[in-house]
């Protein structure tokens, strides 16, 4: 019978974020899926009483943890040293972890210590023939593969957003300390703080209800002859305050940016959405003064409700790719929408 690992770190508060109880829901079911009466959870964090009930209500029977301060920070030295030890003290052959920065840097490494093969970007899986089967993306999430394996162990990184985050009220559960030996060279990289944007200036937020994606067309002439960057600017801005969104762009937009043209200085290559860009996992999208063409739709593949404001009533949103299109002026619309929103 093979083992099944569920490797997760807890927050600051001793819980788990929604990637981990993502990869709970996807543990889980793969568990099940399997035939597995039971599978280990093994968490790494400062605190780990609050995660270790959520994990045992989750279907975990056995949780491992490695704890104490020096595990609160990300740090590449003590995760690996952890995640090690949490690998060898479950003799898991099957281990699943959210593929978030801190383990998508770490794992691939700590897979190299165990003699193992690893997986990143899962978006789903799947048990064939009485194995786990897995289904990733390659080439800048273009092309979709199913892959499973006999070299054992297998770690898999689930990407989040593909599963839905569990949801129940925590257990009680008993855990099993792991020791783990640091030396100094474990400590020598060492977190001073934190720094981040403020919030009006932060446009790429991955947990957002809500993706605004802008296109080419809120550089072009309006109406009047003119160009309306400006005012397209601050119509764009408002939005964002308002609503929370995340920013995205279709390649067109960001690259006239990047060859120094005065369009939408907030706009870089992180904000944007297609071929060589992100594809996000939003519950909605609304795309304004874009066509919706390959291959700037392709990443939309995971937004689940898809809008987009055209004034062309035969654009690539209106062929199927969007759930509802508004033949409309973006400009107009998106100024009536703020004046809504502002209202108390």
């Amino acid at each position: 019978m093979a083992n099944l690992l569920l490797l997760v770190c807890t927050e600051p508060d001793g819980r788990l974020a929604r990637p981990a109880l993502e990869t709970l829901t996807a543990a889980k079911a793969l568990a099940d899926a399997l035939g597995f009466t039971s599978f280990t959870a093994g968490l790494v964090g400062e605190q780990v009483e609050a995660a270790a009930g959520e994990v045992a209500n989750g279907g975990a029977t056995r949780v491992l943890v490695v704890a104490g301060p020096e595990f609160a920070q990300p740090r590449y030295a003590t995760d690996a040293a952890a995640a090690e030890a949490l690998a060898r003290a479950s003799q898991a052959d099957l281990i699943l972890a959210p593929a978030t920065s801190r383990w998508n840097r770490v794992l691939p490494g700590v897979t190299h210590r165990l003699g193992g093969r690893v997986d990143t970007h899962v978006t789903n899986l799947t048990v064939r023939d009485g194995a786990p089967a897995v289904t990733r993306w390659y080439y800048r999430q273009r092309l979709e593969a199913v892959l499973r394996r006999s070299h054992r162990p297998w770690v898999m990184l689930i990407d989040p957003g593909t599963h839905p985050a569990w949801v129940g009220t925590p257990g009680t559960a008993r855990v099993e300390p792991v020791a783990v030996t640091l030396t100094d060279a474990h400590r020598r990289t060492t977190v001073v703080g934190c720094r981040k944007p403020p919030a009006d200036a932060q446009t790429v937020r991955p947990d957002a209800e809500l993706l605004f994606v802008t296109g080419a067309g809120w550089t072009k002439k309006q109406p009047d002859g003119q160009v309306h960057s400006a005012e397209a600017e601050t119509i764009i801005g408002d939005f964002l305050n308002l609503t929370g969104a995340s920013l995205g762009s279709s390649k067109s937009l960001v690259d006239l940016g990047g060859e120094g043209q005065a369009v939408l200085p907030f706009l870089t290559h992180l904000n944007q959405i297609g071929q060589t860009g992100a594809t996000p996992r939003h519950p909605k999208g609304l795309a304004t003064c874009c066509h919706g063409e390959e291959p700037h739709a392709v990443g939309w593949r995971f937004v689940n409700d898809r809008r987009a404001v055209n004034l062309d009533a035969n654009c690539g949103w209106a062929r199927g790719k969007a759930d509802v299109l508004y033949v409309a002026d973006a400009f107009a619309v998106m100024r009536q929408v703020n004046e809504l929103l502002a209202q108390p």
